[in-house]
Formats: C-alpha cells, sequence, structure tokens
C-alpha cells in the first residue's frame, strides 16, 4: 500500500474528486484549505489580498499497482492548463489500523 497526498489548485476539486471515483479510490482524507507555494513555479497561494487563491489536499491509501496510474492521470490533468496546478507525493505505508 501507497500513501498519496495529492495538493492542487481548487479549482480542480471536481475532476480530483472524479479521478478517484473512476479509480475506485474510495477512502482518503481532504483538507479544504491548504496554502503554500510550489518549489519550481507558481505563484503562492495564501488566501490573502496579496496572493488571494489557495489549495486543497487529499491523502488516500491506495493499492501499489493503482499509484502509476493515479500519477499518469494526475500529471495529465497538470498539462491540461499549467496555470492551475497539481502535484503529487507518494510514501509507503509500513503499518495502519
Amino acid at each position: 500500500m501507497k500513501a498519496v497526498f495529492i495538493t492542487y489548485n481548487l479549482a480542480l476539486t471536481e475532476k480530483v474528486e472524479f479521478m478517484l471515483d473512476n479509480l475506485n479510490v474510495r477512502g482518503y482524507t481532504k483538507w479544504g484549505e491548504v496554502f503554500g507555494r510550489g518549489s519550481k513555479t507558481g505563484d503562492p497561494h495564501m488566501g490573502t489580498h496579496t496572493w488571494p487563491e489557495f489549495n486543497s489536499g487529499i491523502i488516500a491509501v491506495v493499492e501499489d499497482d493503482k499509484v502509476p496510474v493515479l500519477l499518469q492521470k494526475i500529471k495529465n490533468l497538470d498539462h491540461i492548463d499549467l496555470n492551475v496546478g497539481i502535484r503529487a507525493f507518494v510514501w509507503d505505508v509500513v503499518d495502519s489500523y
């Protein structure tokens, strides 16, 4: 199992949730407002007057074989509009309860 953390521009919420449903990733935890800035490109998303946008975040624990498909879908979504970003990070899940 892998934990996949996805952070994305709020405008992509419906597309991200549809993508997870399409891959039958049922369980996840979502943060509605996540603030920060990308390490390579993009403006800060701080929810302030100066930087009014913000992101959302989802973490889901998925089967190993779904991870490459999920990451490819995320890359495809990112390339649709480079100004509305999405990123994913993957960790090994060594134990769960």
